[in-house]
């Protein structure tokens, strides 16, 4: 089993366990951190949301765009809007949805209260653009999530390589 698939898997688990769902927004902004488990959620700044499983998959090559991936939970009785991500070392990130084997930008992304949502392979994702070259597989970065009310989260990414499955780009027409 690929890993992507494992962790789509382990985070599909994991939401329906905790009975929560989640969703992000892209954002121009970024930033890169630690990697969370698959299981576990990071971070609370915004009162009742949390968010972790972080990571940032690089391109096989050199100036194209990477991806980003991450969980968003929120715990709260109302709607929240995700309405921007933002990668430390990543000139330009936009949130995106694949859907019928095309990617198109979405501008945000609501959270129903008491759901969760994964930016997962072939779903909702964040396209990571001008990438600084000092960002290397191993290391961190950070994810910054700006919501509609002007509150935000930071959270840890692990900085990964892209795998053989593309992190989950392969077949996409963008």
């Amino acid at each position: 089993m690929h890993r992507a698939t494992l962790l789509t898997a382990l985070l599909v688990t994991a939401a329906a366990l905790s009975g929560c769902k989640g969703s992000q927004a892209p954002d121009a902004q970024g930033s890169a951190g630690a990697s969370e488990s698959a299981d576990a959620l990071g971070p609370d700044a915004k009162p009742g949301v949390t968010a972790g499983a972080a990571r940032l998959v690089l391109p096989v090559v050199p100036g194209r765009p990477g991806v980003a991936y991450f969980r968003v939970a929120n715990n709260t009785p109302g709607k929240i809007t995700l309405a921007g991500v933002h990668v430390q070392g990543v000139g330009k990130a936009e949130m995106h949805r694949t859907s019928g084997g095309h990617m198109a930008p979405v501008a945000t992304v609501d959270i129903a209260g008491g759901a969760s949502i994964a930016f997962v392979p072939g779903g909702l994702h964040v396209m990571a653009f001008d990438i600084d070259p000092s960002l290397k597989a191993g290391g961190q970065s950070e994810l910054t999530l700006t919501f509609a009310d002007g509150d935000k989260i930071s959270i840890p990414a692990k900085v990964e390589a892209m795998g053989a499955d593309a992190g989950g780009m392969a077949g996409m027409n963008h």
